[in-house]
């Protein structure tokens, strides 16, 4: 069975926490984050730690609204 790859967000995502996959050269690249803007044909995508990813829209191969991320564990000190 073939996965097939399709864009299931919209403007009306923003806020929401979603997965993105691009062409870049030579291949693909993947973002998960917090979908943040969504203006002149580029989405902002903020990840978790704080950096932010602009994709251009038009080189998107898939993209969805995902789960919020599971909370990391705390960290003991010794």
């Amino acid at each position: 069975m073939a996965a097939r790859l399709v864009i299931k967000i919209t403007t009306q995502d923003i806020g929401s926490r979603i997965t993105t996959r691009r062409r870049v050269p030579g291949g693909f690249r993947d973002a998960v984050g917090v979908l943040e803007s969504w203006e002149g044909g580029v989405l902002a995508v903020r990840r978790r730690d704080g950096t932010l990813v602009e994709i251009p829209e038009d080189t998107l191969v898939a993209a969805k609204v995902v789960p919020a991320a599971p909370p990391r564990p705390e960290r003991r000190q010794r």
